[in-house]
Parts: structure tokens; sequence; C-alpha cells
């Protein structure tokens, strides 16, 4: 264990610091609402993930995963909330950046997933608490995320081709490769552990998310400089 628990911690602390860094710098330092939003969804990803990855990182060093359930479950519950607004948000910059003023339908149906989604980590069948926790309802509570990731990778792809843009045109694959690590830690992680070591290129998806915002930010900065 004590391998893991050094690259772990390790890989954690780098990814939390970057995320919240990198947020609050565009939140805090950024002129407009579009990178003050960037920052939003960067600090708030750092934020939400930190709830799961610190209690982890404690399990590792003292009496074991398995032993602080409830700590994990808890902090399992807060990043799956957390991750909703994450999208939510980044839907939200879609719009602003790319100017659409109209597709209202849309918007009702990513703010109906999200509210879904949100319900149903709300139900206690969830068994947060429990170390194991029912396979159903953890398929179920990310049907809907699944579904606004499509959505992301649908309108995001669409418009990055239709107006040759640099800034977020690899946007659609960092969503999809986030999702394409995430669900078989979803569906198979609890007969074969292993597969939880896909969520380390899961984060470097994200990560990617952030860096890509960051060009916004610094675009603003150079702009202001000139």
């Amino acid at each position: 264990m004590m391998p893991q628990a050094i690259a772990e911690t390790t890989f954690d602390i780098l990814y939390l610091c970057f995320a919240l860094i990198a947020g609050l710098a565009m939140l805090i330092k950024g002129q407009s609402p579009l990178v003050k939003k960037t920052g939003l969804m960067a600090a708030l990803l750092g934020a939400g993930d930190a709830f799961h990855l610190v209690p982890r990182c404690y399990a590792l060093w003292t009496t074991g995963l398995e032993a602080n359930a409830a700590a994990l479950g808890i902090g399992k519950f807060i990043t799956s909330i957390t991750m909703t607004v994450f999208y939510l948000i980044l839907y939200y910059i879609w719009r602003e950046y790319y100017q659409v003023k109209d597709r209202m339908n849309l918007t009702g149906i990513m703010w109906g997933l999200s509210v879904l989604r949100v319900a149903l980590c709300l139900l206690p069948q969830n068994q947060w608490l429990v170390y194991r926790q029912p396979l159903l309802f953890g398929i179920l509570r990310n049907v809907p995320f699944a579904i606004m990731g499509i959505i992301i990778i649908a309108i995001f792809a669409q418009e990055s081709r239709k107006t040759n843009d640099r800034v977020f045109r690899f946007m659609p694959l960092a969503v999809a490769l986030s999702f394409g690590f995430y669900l078989p830690v979803v569906l198979f992680s609890g007969v074969f552990p292993i597969i939880g070591i896909l969520m380390i290129p899961k984060t470097l998806a994200y990560v990617w998310v952030v860096l890509m915002c960051q060009q916004l930010y610094k675009r603003e900065r150079s702009s202001k400089k000139d």
C-alpha cells in the first residue's frame, strides 16, 4: 500500500493545487464574465474533488479505504454534485463564448438533467456510507450525467468546427476521454479494483479542460498589456 499511497497522494496534491490555483486566479483576476465563469468552474472542480481525494489520501496512509468508507462515500456524494454543476457551468461557457442567443430548449434539457442527477444522488438507495455501494444506483445516477456529457461534446464540436475555433477545438475530445475513463470505473471497479487506476487519466482530461480555459485568461491579460 505504501507505493500506492505515495503515488496517489503526490498526484492528488499536484492536481488539486493546479485546479484551485488556476481557478481562483481566473475567478479573482479575470475581467470578463466569461473568464470568471471559467475560473469558477475550475475552482469548483478542485474544491469538489478535494472532498473525495483528501479522505482517500488519508485512508491510504492510515487504516485503509474500507475502514474509512463513510468519509469516502460523503466525499464521493459531494463530488457527484459539484461535477454536475461543473458541466452546467461549461454549458453556459459554451453559450457565452460562441454567443448563442437561442436554443433555450437545450438550456431546459441541461437544467432538467442536472436536477435529475442531483435528485438521484440524494436517494438513500445509493448507500453512500458503505464501502461497496449498489451498482444499480451507480449506473442510474450516471445516466443523466452521461447525457449531459454527450450534449457538451456535440455542441462544442459543432460550434468549434463552424467557427474554426482554436481555443476549444479539443474540448469534445477532452470530455469524451473523461467519460471514457470514468464509466468503466463505475461499471467494473467493484469486481476489478485495478480498473480504478483509470481515474488518473480521467483527471488529466479535466486538467486539459482547465488548460483550454486558461487560454481565455491569458488572451485577456495579453490584450490588457497591449
